[in-house]
């Protein structure tokens, strides 16, 4: 197939190819820097890509080029940009600023100054994925703590909880959340100024307002906000300069009593090179985790994502798939995404071999079931004892800790009965694996920092499992 302007097969083509990214990417990245975009040519193994601006070819080219190759299945690709005419304005594009008297110039890709953002932004309300409302979040065991802290912002801003600082792992609906914070408190005042971001777009305005001397602009935009929501602050690392910014930024909302709402893949103090005092800050108000959905919940997701696409999904194939796609929300949609279009384009009936069909890569990457072998081994490491320490009869508490931490994730991690864990450390009875397992549960819910930990444990024993032996 090839063509020079985007068809019906290759628009579709695209779509199924920013389905399978944003799984891999993630929504935010996807919807800012690939789905403006379009892909235009596809001739044998090469691909040419249409971009709306030049910030968005150079990122594209940086930063997503072999993500592309990959979902594209081909060799090489081209990235040109397209006249304004071609592709309707993205996340970055977007005229905030008034549009200024036509000048007799050959048209040239739109692109947005700093100063246009910054003068314009206080008429612009926030881009918002229509779909990202309180109703339509699924609430499970792992997120109706951080659900409920949410409703509780939009409902009383800067009143329960300021700031609110979210954290948990990619694709677990921290985005959503948040959207849905500015959903309904536009729908109650929709003159309210909600100023809403990832800290990736923060870093490069406040860079561009330095580099084009815009500062105090740039600080008006921002101290006069009513509520400032920042997706992803662990981008601040490492950058001094903007975290000065932002400290100042964060101190001027909090004194004005404006409500401030952070995510973060990590608690604030497990954020590399983060200033004490911005650490100090974020903890002021409600630090929530956002864990990973249970089966349950995981199952939950699919039949609500399957109802709001008016698509018949059998309880066993809801089943299947939750119990293959175990950690991430976005993998769970995706999934369904193709098994739905594999139905469409194979005219059959969504049913489990056909989940099974369409989940081929992801079967083929699921890691062996974890070992106790793999728990021990982390946390032998993260605690410098030796397994045999865990099943001597010693009660130090420099063993009595890492042995219950232990017994809690094989309990949580295994399918082995409370005997058979307690078998592992020296043939201890049930009860006693469950007063640990119960011990650690109660303080991870308390001690923000030993949850971190627990979490860390937990992700390093996965990885271990998907390496294999």
């Amino acid at each position: 197939m090839s063509v020079s302007t985007p068809s019906p097969e290759l628009s579709a083509l695209w779509e199924q190819v920013l389905a399978e990214l944003e799984s891999a990417l993630g929504s935010s990245k996807t919807d800012s820097w690939l789905r403006p975009a379009r892909l235009t040519r596809l001739c044998g193994r090469r691909a040419t890509i249409g971009a709306p601006s030049a910030l968005h070819r150079a990122r594209i080219e940086r930063e997503l080029h072999a993500s592309l190759l990959r979902a594209l299945d081909v060799d090489e690709i081209a990235v040109d940009l397209l006249p304004d005419s071609d592709i309707p304005l993205g996340r970055h594009d977007l005229p905030l600023a008034p549009p200024a008297p036509a000048k007799a110039t050959p048209p040239v890709p739109a692109q947005v100054s700093p100063s246009d953002f910054m003068d314009g932004a206080d008429r612009a309300r926030p881009i918002l994925n229509p779909g990202n409302h309180f109703d339509s979040f699924v609430v499970g065991p792992c997120n109706r703590f951080a659900h409920a802290a949410c409703r509780g912002v939009a409902d009383r801003p800067a009143t329960s909880f300021n700031p609110l600082f979210l954290h948990g792992s990619v694709g677990l609906g921290k985005t959503h959340l948040m959207q849905a914070i500015c959903h309904h408190l536009l729908d109650r005042n929709s003159e309210l100024q909600i100023v809403y971001l990832s800290c990736e777009e923060f870093i490069n305005h406040f860079i561009s307002a330095l580099q084009q001397g815009d500062i105090d602009a740039f600080r008006t935009r921002y101290r006069n906000a009513d509520v400032l929501i920042v997706d992803d602050v662990q981008m601040l690392a490492n950058k001094a300069r903007t975290q000065e910014e932002f400290f100042h930024t964060f101190n001027a909302l909090h004194n004005a009593r404006k409500q401030i709402v952070l995510s973060s893949d990590a608690p604030p103090h497990e954020i590399p090179a983060l200033q004490e005092r911005l650490v100090s800050r974020f903890k002021w108000g409600l630090v929530a985790e956002i864990e990973p959905p249970c089966f349950e919940t995981r199952v939950a997701i699919l039949r609500s994502k399957a109802l709001e696409e008016g698509l018949a999904l059998r309880d066993d194939v809801a089943q299947f798939i939750a119990e293959h796609v175990e950690n991430n929300v976005r993998e769970l949609e995706g999934c369904l995404t193709r098994l739905q279009a594999m139905a469409a384009l194979t005219n059959r009936a969504i049913d489990v071999p056909l989940a099974r069909q369409a989940m081929g890569s992801e079967l083929q990457q699921k890691s062996r079931p974890i070992r106790m072998d793999d728990i021990l081994g982390i946390v032998t490491a993260q605690f410098m004892v030796k397994v045999a320490d865990l099943q001597s009869k010693r009660r130090a508490q420099s063993i009595v800790q890492p042995r219950q931490v232990a017994m809690y994730h094989a309990r949580k991690l295994t399918e082995m009965s409370l005997e058979e864990i307690g078998g592992y450390f020296g043939g201890r009875d049930h009860s006693t694996v469950l007063y640990s397992v119960e011990k650690v549960d109660r303080r991870r819910r308390v001690d923000h920092e030993f949850s971190a930990l627990l979490t860390d444990l937990e992700r390093r024993i996965r990885r271990t499992a998907q390496q294999g032996d």
